[in-house]
């Protein structure tokens, strides 16, 4: 499942970053590693931004980053 893909409220583990160079490694560096668990905090409107809870952090992700970020659901 895509972390695009994944509704408000979710709880996930980040599988893979499929994004690469610029925007990969600063994604990396935010903390999507693989084996990391998050969660979907909230969902913009019309598709919007993301807000994802990583790590202890709270970070607002576009949804076509968040679309290169494979992850699986963990819990309910």
């Amino acid at each position: 499942m895509l972390l695009s893909d994944a509704p408000r409220g979710a709880f996930f583990s980040v599988v893979k970053v499929t994004l690469n160079k610029e925007v990969g490694k600063r994604l990396a560096d935010m903390g999507f590693t693989e084996g990391a668990q998050g969660a979907v905090i909230r969902t913009g409107f019309f598709r919007g931004p993301l807000q994802v809870r990583i790590r202890g952090y709270d970070i607002l992700i576009r949804r076509f980053e968040a679309a290169g970020i494979e992850v699986e659901p963990v819990g309910n």
